[in-house]
């Protein structure tokens, strides 16, 4: 009906006003809209438009009852009803949503397969205290996914998609960022006695250890100047891209297939692709060793690190000097053997501008206690293809 089409508030606190007491016969409105209040006064037929603060009569010949009937055809406390639930006290409605969390927690610690297995107790006491958030009714749609998935584990190596298609009907309802993965792996995590992982290569690891397989192919890494040793693709990719003084992209499957070392006893690793492609285009066949983390860093890049890291090889980190590129570069840094590259506050404090791109939310950079501040003081982010001169002559020397 259009003429409901401003009329929710008014609506709305009538049916909490009827909730609270059946007999009541006005109400007090705050419409803070002029749409609001011309359509109140055209629906009661009051000649004056009533103020942004105002009492609406319930009953008698201009009250909300009669216009409301007249217009619907259905007496007040049945349109309400139909349009906002019924009529419940709201004292009542906590009662009932208590119960109804108590019986949820019971049913979620009583399961039989929590039950059978305690160790994995703190967990779902952990799960309970971030409480049934959506209610009650979704908490335990949930949480009988979780269950689901968990009675399956471990798999007989099977790829993540395909578990999730054939128990969940959905191909990514595992994915990476999902309160379900997070439940799942939170108790897996538990299973083995391990913490829960905060990174992509954690959890691929975490579902590996159940027999569940993550998507090998999507995950990339770009790299140039790599001669690795050994026969594999990515060996032989690696060798002929640097021969011909290009860059080359791996797989996450490639990257573990590949063995024998890499070769490499210093390598550079940027966040943007511009720096490895003008790298590339500057030093053709004579480019050092090169990554790319294209953003946050995939298991690709994380996985080649870590290898060259254990190798011995040095490994240099350059990213934007910015909120995420801090975020980043903690992350990758907090891998043994990977250390900043020009990312220090004199570093900042030389290239940063009076105007450009914000940094955003700055957090603590682990290597640099003066960084974080000095970027929320300058309020202003340094990317890092406006470094490129500083980053070509660390790479000339190279």
């Amino acid at each position: 009906m259009t003429w409901s089409d401003h009329l929710d508030e008014v609506l709305r606190a009538a049916h909490a006003r009827l909730a609270r007491d059946p007999a009541a016969r006005s109400f007090q409105v705050d419409l803070p809209v002029a749409e609001q209040r011309e359509a109140l006064a055209d629906l009661l037929g009051t000649p004056l438009r009533p103020g942004t603060r105002t009492r609406v009569p319930l009953t008698g010949p201009r009250g909300l009852a009669v216009a409301v009937e007249q217009a619907s055809g259905l007496s007040l406390i049945d349109y309400l009803q139909c349009r906002f639930g019924p009529l419940l006290d709201p004292a009542v409605a906590r009662r009932q949503g208590a119960d109804q969390r108590d019986e949820l927690w019971r049913w979620w610690l009583g399961h039989p397969l929590l039950t059978a297995r305690p160790h994995l107790n703190e967990w779902a006491e952990q799960v309970m205290r971030l409480g049934a958030r959506g209610g009650p009714v979704a908490t335990r749609s949930l949480l009988e996914r979780v269950l689901l998935v968990l009675d399956e584990l471990p798999a007989a190596d099977e790829l993540l998609p395909v578990l999730a298609g054939r128990l969940l009907n959905d191909t990514h309802a595992l994915d990476a960022g999902r309160t379900l993965t997070s439940h799942i792996l939170g108790a897996v995590a538990a299973d083995l006695g391990v913490d829960k992982p905060n990174d992509a290569a954690g959890r691929r690891e975490l579902w590996r250890t159940v027999g569940v397989r993550d998507d090998e192919l999507s995950s990339m890494v770009l790299v140039a100047g790599l001669r690795p040793a050994g026969d594999t693709t990515s060996a032989q990719l690696c060798r002929l891209a640097a021969a011909a003084g290009e860059a080359a992209s791996l797989t996450l499957a490639q990257v573990r297939r590949q063995a024998a070392p890499w070769n490499a006893e210093r390598v550079y690793v940027v966040e943007n692709p511009a720096i490895l492609a003008l790298a590339v285009g500057e030093f053709g066949v004579r480019v050092p060793p090169m990554l790319c983390g294209s953003g946050w860093p995939s298991a690709a890049v994380a996985q080649l690190l870590s290898r060259l890291a254990a190798e011995g090889a040095t490994v240099a980190y350059h990213g934007d000097f910015d909120g995420e590129g801090v975020r980043i570069a903690n992350h990758l840094i907090s891998i043994p053997g990977v250390e900043p590259w020009r990312m220090d506050t004199d570093d900042y404090l030389r290239q940063v501008a009076d105007h450009g791109a914000p940094v955003g939310r700055v957090t603590e950079a682990s290597w640099d206690a003066g960084l974080a501040p000095a970027m929320i003081e300058r309020g202003v982010a340094v990317l890092e293809e406006t470094v490129w001169p500083q980053l070509r002559a660390d790479l000339e020397r190279s």
